[in-house]
């Protein structure tokens, strides 16, 4: 069965309707009467066709109009709910980064703690850790406050954890010291004499030596302060400690 399109089934009833009352006058018209009003009657129907497409497409256009602004308006919502996503996405990427960030500038800090610093100790260069800096500063600031009994226990420990440091020998030296302000002679000729046997080449180890002398003549030992001022002028001639140490052998005879 064929099926005609709306514009189509239009015309066709339109001319069945035309048509029907022309056939039955047609006896009564002549040939060219007949002929005219065909093409009058052709000329309404096309006319009348064109109209009722032209109604049928607008509604057609209008249908799809609609349509496509139904999809336009799914499309916008789509669009703003990927644009939601992509805030959120963003907002947690500027998140994730900025916790990066922090933990690469955290770890480089820690880093940075770390990492050996030049330092210049008794007139040398030497590459001393930061802790380690801090824990010696931290000990001699006790003894140079006067806080004596602390400054023991804080010294000792620094040279039982740093024994290699370059504070080593001024750290055992500064213990002696502060045994000796507490008039502990005993600990403080232990303690500098560490010194003398531990970190020989110190700058400090000529001092140490004297400060060992000045604990022998408190303890009224003048024998063993005698030996150890020789020993200091023979080990260490060119020292002020050396000069020092000549003065007192003068004093002692």
């Amino acid at each position: 069965m064929i099926k005609l399109s709306p514009s189509r089934l239009a015309c066709a009833l339109l001319a069945m309707t035309a048509w029907l009352p022309l056939h039955a006058n047609a006896g009564l018209l002549d040939d060219d009467e007949a002929r005219k009003a065909i093409l009058d009657l052709r000329a309404k129907v096309d006319n009348l066709s064109r109209d009722l497409n032209a109604r049928i497409d607008t509604k057609s256009d209008k249908t799809a109009a609609l349509d496509m602004l139904a999809v336009n308006e799914q499309t916008n919502q789509e669009i703003a709910r990927l644009r939601g996503q992509l805030e959120v996405l963003a907002n947690d990427i500027a998140t994730a980064q900025k916790r990066q960030r922090d933990y690469y500038t955290d770890l480089d800090a820690r880093i940075k703690k770390l990492e050996p610093r030049q330092e210049t100790i008794d007139g040398q260069a030497a590459e001393v850790l930061p802790n380690e800096k801090q824990a010696y500063d931290a000990a001699y600031g006790q003894f140079t406050s006067g806080q004596y009994e602390a400054a023991v226990t804080s010294l000792q420990q620094f040279v039982r954890r740093y024994p290699e440091s370059a504070y080593a020998s001024n750290a055992q030296y500064w213990l002696g010291n502060a045994y000796y302000t507490q008039r502990d002679c005993k600990s403080a000729i232990a303690a500098q004499q560490v010194v003398v046997n531990t970190y020989p080449t110190s700058a400090k180890a000529p001092d140490a030596m004297l400060n060992i002398a000045s604990c022998y003549i408190e303890q009224k030992d003048k024998v063993s302060a005698k030996k150890t001022l020789q020993a200091l002028i023979k080990k260490y001639p060119e020292s002020a400690s050396a000069a020092t140490a000549k003065d007192r052998l003068t004093v002692l005879k």
